[in-house]
């Protein structure tokens, strides 16, 4: 019998087959290790054709304005087209801006919806104080006529953009193709930090890109969890203003770094009734207190909520913590601000956290300090 026929309209991937034609010209796809929320396929005249997981597609290439024959009207219907390398761009995605430095884009970006006083990162907090890249306004409010002054080539927005989706809209009604792109949903560490392989695509830097994800997944492969003696029980979270405690869902890539660190994520049991797709979830103190309380480590997440240094701010806080066999031990850490804008410090991150879970002390830590 000869082979079956695909009468589902998929390919071998799962992606929904191109055309005939266009497959004429498809000349390869995008090696992805770890990442799940997008891909990338390859054709001639420069073509590369994106899928981000939420459904959406996008046609990069070296002239918008002149596409290739091949690529019909009825080809590029429900894509978005966008030119390469992309310039000037307007940034509202702020975690992908520390991966546009690593592949020394950031002369391509020239506006950003992060303040200066918001940015944890040193070099992109001098740039947007200077103004060379200018700080246009939030994201769900930015300065339109900014955005057209400046001939804006292409708006990267984080999924973020879905809870004021008008603006998508304006944006691109004003001729400015917006790509949304979705790391924070990747669940693993290097699933985030292979997002850089986009940004490469996006801005024609393919082979930093690849070179600097090479390196970053061959120290977090070298990471030492032999230097543990007992796999340590770790929970990470925040309390906010009304005293809910915000901890990650099992799951999330936070809590894949724990587990990569040589840890074990505390909380692994909790479920969220609200069932979105957020990475965080609220937790009455109470519930906390009987999940976490025996605890051998706590982590403060500071990218939330304010910044802490001494145990004495974390009881503060809820005085049920006095009662943490972590506080009791002294083994609390906080994270400092630039952990989630610093998305190519994941393997630095993970290093670190093998540090603390091995006892190894926090001298030059640049990621996370002991509250005292």
């Amino acid at each position: 019998m000869g082979d079956a026929k695909n009468t589902d309209n998929t390919d071998n991937t799962g992606n929904a087959s191109q055309s005939a034609l266009i497959e004429e010209h498809h000349t390869g796809s995008m090696e992805l290790d770890h990442a799940t929320q997008f891909h990338a396929d390859y054709y001639d005249d420069g073509i590369t054709m994106v899928t981000v997981e939420d459904g959406l597609d996008y046609i990069l290439a070296p002239d918008p304005d002149d596409l290739p024959d091949w690529l019909t009207e009825a080809e590029t219907e429900g894509r978005t087209v966008i030119g390469v390398p992309a310039a000037p761009v307007y940034m509202a995605a702020s975690s992908g801006m520390d991966l546009i430095a690593a592949i020394g884009a950031l002369d391509a970006v020239s506006m950003t919806s992060t303040a200066a006083k918001d940015w944890a990162i040193p070099e992109i907090r001098e740039l947007v104080e200077s103004d060379a890249i200018h700080y246009i306004g939030k994201y769900r409010a930015p300065d339109y006529e900014a955005l057209v002054e400046e001939e804006t080539g292409l708006a990267i927005e984080s999924t973020m953009i879905y809870h004021s989706p008008q603006v998508k809209e304006a944006i691109e009604e004003l001729g400015i193709p917006v790509l949304v792109e979705r790391s924070s949903y990747e669940q693993d560490a290097l699933g985030r930090l292979e997002g850089i392989k986009l940004y490469g695509l996006l801005f024609g830097k393919e082979q930093a890109a690849e070179s600097y994800y090479k390196k970053a997944a061959s120290r977090i492969a070298s990471v030492d969890t032999d230097s543990i003696r007992e796999t340590p029980s770790v929970a990470f979270f925040s309390v906010n203003s009304n005293g809910s405690v915000v901890v990650r869902k099992p799951g999330d890539y936070v809590t894949g770094m724990i587990e990569t660190a040589g840890g074990r994520y505390a909380l692994d049991g909790i479920t969220d009734e609200e069932d979105n797709a957020l990475s965080t979830m609220n937790m009455q103190m109470e519930a906390f207190y009987d999940m976490a309380v025996d605890v051998d480590i706590l982590i403060y997440n500071s990218a939330i909520e304010s910044d802490l240094n001494t145990v004495s701010e974390l009881t503060a806080l809820a005085p049920q913590f006095e009662d943490f066999k972590a506080v009791k031990e002294g083994d609390v850490w906080c994270t400092n601000k630039s952990v989630f804008q610093k998305t190519t410090g994941a393997a630095d991150m993970i290093v670190e956290m093998n540090r603390i879970f091995a006892g190894a002390g926090d001298g030059g830590m640049e990621y996370f300090h002991k509250l005292r």
